[in-house]
């Protein structure tokens, strides 16, 4: 079972020394992959529109930027956004992006990518909310093609590339995994039919898991492809917006059930998001790697 921390952008206060650190640790301790979730704004709300999902004034680090960071002070973890709000980003800028971290990390990158919710956000950066799935689906293969083509030709409905040449080529080339996000039915086709792998919260049990699963896997069987090669990896409790959400890693007895259903699902992959162990009282980043660690040992007691 892989094992996937996601970073605390909130760790930024103790300086950057301190972030570093933690991400040196985490790789010590011996987790998998180091991910970042996206952001770049968060809207107010306002007459016209209602409050965000979080509180505006929440810090959110670059997830490209921070990712170039991590990379610097670890060797074998991989690299991951989880998930890259793709369809409000130009996406020559993003294959140039993501080559680059992964030329500079030794192939470790994998890019999960998202819709995402946030109308303001997409207006701030001068991007259509409402054609985000079109977006998405034209930028994927658009991105593959960018790591593996010595020419690029594109012509879509959307991003328009002619006689152009992108170097250096990520040591992934196009096999570089993009791996999709999200529960709605037009997510779970994209994972199948363009996606590496499905990044999930486990929300709404067991069935709905295993449904969303499957669906997946149809989808890449329709699309001729081998479901098998499909990776799933799920974080076990989504971002908390709750009382009951900030308290989910205070209990490592039921987070450790947790993982557990997580594999006996069919997952092959965890997260664990360090924001709200940060959020359940682990509130420095010594706190969170002595948490993390504690963590560790649970999480591999339950599913290896």
């Amino acid at each position: 079972m892989k094992l996937s921390v996601e970073l605390p952008s909130v760790a930024y206060r103790e300086g950057p020394a301190k972030l570093a650190a933690l991400a040196a640790a985490v790789e010590e301790i011996g987790f998998d992959d180091i991910a970042m979730f996206d952001h770049v704004v968060m809207g107010h709300p306002t007459a016209t529109r209602p409050a965000p999902m979080y509180p505006p004034e929440m810090p959110i680090l670059e997830a490209f930027t921070t990712l170039a960071f991590v990379a610097a002070v670890t060797t074998r973890v991989t690299l991951s956004t989880e998930v890259l709000v793709l369809p409000q980003r130009q996406p020559v800028l993003v294959a140039k992006q993501v080559s680059t971290l992964d030329t500079l990390s030794a192939g470790r990158m994998r890019l999960g990518v998202g819709v995402g919710w946030q109308e303001a956000e997409y207006e701030s950066l001068g991007m259509p909310f409402a054609s985000r799935g079109r977006l998405m689906d034209e930028a994927i293969p658009f991105l593959r093609r960018c790591w593996s083509d010595t020419r690029i030709d594109h012509t879509g409905a959307t991003f328009e590339a002619t006689a152009i040449a992108m170097e250096p080529k990520p040591p992934q080339g196009g096999a570089l995994p993009i791996w999709v996000g999200g529960f709605a039915p037009a997510a779970l086709r994209r994972a199948g039919a363009l996606g590496d792998g499905w990044m999930a919260s486990v929300i709404g049990g067991a069935d709905r898991m295993r449904a969303s699963m499957e669906t997946i896997r149809q989808h890449a069987a329709d699309a001729g492809r081998d479901p098998s090669t499909l990776g799933m990896q799920a974080m076990l409790a989504p971002p908390p917006r709750d009382a009951a959400g900030k308290d989910f890693y205070r209990d490592l007895d039921a987070v450790a059930r947790r993982a557990a259903e997580v594999g006996e699902m069919g997952f092959d992959g965890i997260a664990v998001n360090a924001t709200a162990i940060f959020q359940a009282g682990a509130r420095s980043v010594d706190a969170i790697v002595d948490a993390l660690a504690a963590l560790h040992r649970r999480l591999r007691e339950a599913v290896g």
